[in-house]
Parts: structure tokens; C-alpha cells; sequence
């Protein structure tokens, strides 16, 4: 008992070393390129840390696309609240288009996080397996954003045009279509928040049915 007490914490240190480390190398050379030891080398661990936290490559590829899908879920929900500390939502009617556009405002990605979800996206798309896993994180993440939606729409004279879930389909896949595009243009951080911020505020004002009176 003491010993796993002990051991447990550094052992979560470690396969995060292993997911960090795993990021980098799989968002630089793909999936197939990327070995264990270049993972275990980029991490600073040997093989045997390697396996005595992970079965195979694929299964480690695998919770970090779940850690992926959840850290950005975790992103938008502490974005909310942010907002809603500093009262944003006070006013909804009259700056509705700027809210939503924060609240939904993925960016905060960067190059290197934009790489790993396509190189996720292709992956799935291969292995029926991985897949399945992928379009269950997809759909919490659309479930997810849809009741922020669904939340910060219930002010009083805040609609919008479609429901909530297609809102929340509609908006990340301009997102995803914007990142991918800025990274193939070679933006950097800033250029990459900014081109997808325009995106999002654009289809925000579709979305958005004007209030009434």
C-alpha cells in the first residue's frame, strides 16, 4: 500500500513526460515516423519506461488524443467562467457577438497543437479502432460546447438562429478549417489567433438572431 502511495504520483509524472514529449514528436513526424525511442528520447526515458506505462505506441497515441479533445473542452469552460466572474454576461444583447466569439475562441492552440489534431484526424481516419475513440471525444467536445451555447444563449433577448449542437458543429469546424489553413500559410501564434477569431466573430453574426425591440 505505502508503495503505491509513493510510486503513484511519479508514475502519472511520467507518462505525462511520455504524452508531452509524444506531442511533439508525433505532431513533427506523424504517427507512422515517430518511434518509441525517438518519444522515449525527446521525454528523456528509456524503452523500459516507455512499457511499463504504455502496451504499444498506438495506445499512447490514443489518451493523448482523449487528453487533447478534454484539455480543450477544460479550455472553453474556464473561459466561461472567466467571463463570467468579470461580468460579461450582464449585457448580453448588447455585445453578444464578443462574447461568443471569446467563449468559443479556440486559438489559444498553436502551431504545434494544430499539427497533433490532424495527425489525430488522419490516423482515425485509418484505423477503425481509433476511429471509434475519436468520434466519442468529437462528440463530448460538440456536446460540451453546446451547452455552453445552450447557457450563455438563455440571457433574455439572446437567441440563435440554429440549435444549440448544430451552433457548436458549425463553429468548430470553421475553427479546425481556419487553424489548418493558417498553419499551411505559415502563421505564426498571432497571426493564427487572429485569423481564426475572425473566422469565428464572422460566423458568430450569422448565428446570432438580432433581439428584439
Amino acid at each position: 500500500m505505502s508503495d503505491t502511495s509513493v510510486t503513484s504520483p511519479r508514475r502519472e509524472a511520467t507518462r505525462q513526460k511520455l504524452l508531452d514529449a509524444a506531442a511533439q514528436v508525433f505532431a513533427e513526424v506523424g504517427l507512422d515516423a515517430a518511434s518509441v525511442e525517438a518519444v522515449c528520447e525527446r521525454a528523456g526515458f528509456t524503452r523500459g519506461a516507455f512499457y511499463s506505462n504504455f502496451e504499444t505506441k498506438d495506445e499512447l497515441f490514443l489518451e493523448l488524443a482523449g487528453r487533447v479533445s478534454l484539455g480543450r473542452v477544460a479550455a472553453v469552460r474556464d473561459r466561461v467562467a472567466e467571463l463570467e466572474r468579470a461580468g460579461a454576461f450582464a449585457d448580453v444583447p448588447s455585445n453578444a457577438l464578443q462574447i461568443v466569439q471569446q467563449v468559443l475562441d479556440m486559438s489559444a492552440d498553436d502551431r504545434l497543437g494544430v499539427l497533433l489534431l490532424s495527425e489525430i484526424r488522419i490516423h482515425a481516419l485509418r484505423t477503425p479502432a481509433l476511429a471509434a475513440a475519436y468520434l466519442a471525444q468529437t462528440d463530448e467536445m460538440l456536446r460540451s460546447v453546446a451547452q455552453i451555447i445552450d447557457d450563455i444563449g438563455r440571457a433574455e433577448s439572446f437567441t440563435f438562429r440554429l440549435p444549440p449542437l448544430d451552433a457548436a458543429r458549425l463553429l468548430l469546424t470553421v475553427w479546425e478549417g481556419a487553424a489548418v489553413r493558417s498553419v499551411m500559410a505559415g502563421a505564426d501564434q498571432a497571426e493564427l489567433r487572429r485569423a481564426t477569431n475572425e473566422e469565428l466573430a464572422r460566423v458568430a453574426q450569422l448565428l446570432i438572431a438580432p433581439s428584439e425591440g
